[in-house]
């Protein structure tokens, strides 16, 4: 199941990648802009040359392909660098942007997932409210594999889900302590958790051992052992 996982990933950054060179060949060479729409459209010619992209929903494909667009109305707009190609280990996942090519069978307490052509996950944890389910974007980070799910709550249960009192609280973030708080007659700190000063010394002991072992370096395009490997994997789940 993993395996498989891994192989969608695979096929969703290489048309990821694909689009953004389509998109940036046609400009250079051509002088002509291509579109989401353009690209969208000839889906069907590019499944008939790569095969192994029929197996993947059509909706899914085409989230992909939106995900170049954005990119580049993002440029365009100055809101971000100019899109680039992605490396595996930067392209955590993909998206189902309607209830077509998954199921969930849960009621916001465990259950499975099931995902067409790859097949039923089981699910852990659970869900303060739970609705109509209506989008989906699998993520993996860290090693694990996460599901992001977009539903469709009802509005009675979205009021009663959280009864608070008439009265007014005034609260301030800060850095020393991470919220101060009152309510004109008490008033209360709640202290910062300070998750990474805790776990600090481990991570310094981590990162001596990644020292003796080869590190990458994409310039000399040189890998990373898969010893420095393990150990960064720990660093990033501490």
């Amino acid at each position: 199941m993993n395996d498989l996982l891994h192989y969608h990933r695979r096929l969703h950054k290489e048309l990821y990648n694909a689009a953004v060179s389509n998109r940036i060949t046609s400009y250079k060479k051509f002088g002509k802009s291509v579109s989401y729409f353009d690209q969208q459209n000839c889906l069907p010619d590019f499944k008939e040359v790569w095969t192994e992209y029929k197996q993947i929903n059509s909706q899914s494909l085409q989230s992909t392909l939106k995900r170049v667009d954005l990119a580049f109305q993002r440029f365009f707009k100055g809101l971000g660098g100019y899109p680039k190609f992605k490396s595996i280990r930067r392209y955590s996942g993909w998206s189902y942007p309607s209830f077509t090519g998954w199921k969930c069978h849960s009621t916001g307490d465990n259950g499975y997932l099931e995902l067409a052509k790859i097949g039923s996950i089981q699910m852990r944890g659970k869900s303060r409210l739970w609705g109509h389910p209506k989008a989906l974007d699998i993520v993996h980070r860290n090693g694990k594999w996460y599901a992001s799910i977009v539903l469709d709550v009802d509005d009675e249960m979205l009021r009663s889900s959280r009864k608070t009192d008439s009265g007014v609280v005034a609260i301030d973030l800060g850095c020393n302590d991470a919220i101060a708080w009152t309510n004109g007659e008490e008033n209360g700190l709640i202290s910062a958790p300070r998750f990474f000063r805790n776990a600090e010394k481990k991570i310094k002991q981590l990162s001596k051992a990644k020292r003796r072992k080869r590190s990458p370096n994409y310039k000399k395009r040189q890998k990373a052992s898969r010893r420095w490997k393990k150990v960064q994997s720990r660093i990033s789940k501490l």
